[in-house]
């Protein structure tokens, strides 16, 4: 079950008191709708919470744990993205590249092609090595098959 903290929608905690900026729905019934939602929420640049959803699949007892490092990956690109917006490049970096690493020969599962994330992934990290986190005008959309 995701934190209940109060958070700013980059997922940085807020004091107590303070409204949650994240928008919190209710649990997705499906790998499926985890996917539809953690995809629009990518796109719309929300990625901490891509992020929480994604790490639902992952951490899941109910996937086949040969998918495992997958759902690990797809979880990393995201959180990867979260540390770009906040100008962490060297998490940004290191998360990025470990989410390829994860995705690596990996096809498509569950909607997301897992080629075009490995290959977003990379090109994210080259970005913010040559020119930092602000080197990256626009994130991609989330690869989807």
């Amino acid at each position: 079950m995701p934190d209940s903290r109060p958070r700013d929608r980059y997922g940085r905690p807020l004091p107590p008191g303070r409204p949650d900026e994240l928008l919190r729905d209710a649990e997705p019934a499906s790998i499926d709708e985890v996917v539809d939602r953690a995809a629009a929420l990518f796109d719309a640049g929300r990625f901490f919470e891509a992020h929480e959803l994604l790490e639902r699949v992952w951490k899941s007892e109910d996937i086949d744990p040969a998918d495992r490092s997958f759902w690990k990956g797809a979880t990393q690109v995201a959180v990867g993205c979260c540390h770009v917006q906040r100008g962490n490049a060297r998490g940004a970096v290191a998360l990025l590249r470990r989410a390829a690493r994860n995705l690596e020969g990996t096809t498509s599962r569950g909607g997301i092609d897992g080629s075009s994330l490995m290959r977003l992934a990379l090109d994210l990290a080259a970005q913010v090595e040559r020119g930092g986190t602000a080197a990256v005008r626009a994130v991609p959309r989330f690869p989807r098959r």
